[in-house]
């Protein structure tokens, strides 16, 4: 007899599947039959499985920031007279929508809106248009 064939006749065989094998969930610690690729009991078990895996994001604290300047603050032109207002998308002359230019409000020297488009290109240093 050689070594291999008492190394057999001590050892019992591997199973080829772990098919009547107990595990224990690791969610609840119950012992279970594993179908497939069970990993844990029930379903319960595996929905807080998932919800351990992927805890929840924190809550913010401040609501998020508008995508446009509120209409109060938004200088609108008229397409076809050119009148610039203040806050109203409809021009009351010519009844007709307005296309909005952006945030803005009155000017200091005068009463007609000026957009911050408008003076941009003089805020930049030297006063002269933005460079491309």
């Amino acid at each position: 007899m050689d070594r291999r064939d008492r190394r057999d006749r001590r050892d019992p065989p591997a199973p080829w599947r772990n098919e009547s094998v107990t595990i224990p969930c690791p969610v609840c610690g119950h012992l279970f039959v594993p179908r497939g690729r069970q990993r844990v009991c029930s379903a319960a078990c595996r929905q807080a499985a998932w919800r351990q895996r992927h805890p929840a994001a924190p809550e913010t604290v401040s609501p998020p920031l508008p995508a446009r300047s509120p209409r109060p603050a938004t200088v609108y032109e008229c397409p076809s007279c050119g009148t610039r207002l203040l806050g109203e998308q409809r021009c009351a002359d010519c009844a007709t929508f307005c296309r909005r230019l952006g945030p803005g409000g009155r000017c200091p020297h005068g009463e007609a809106p000026v957009a911050l488009a408008d003076l941009l290109p003089f805020l930049v240093k030297g006063g002269g248009p933005i460079p491309a």
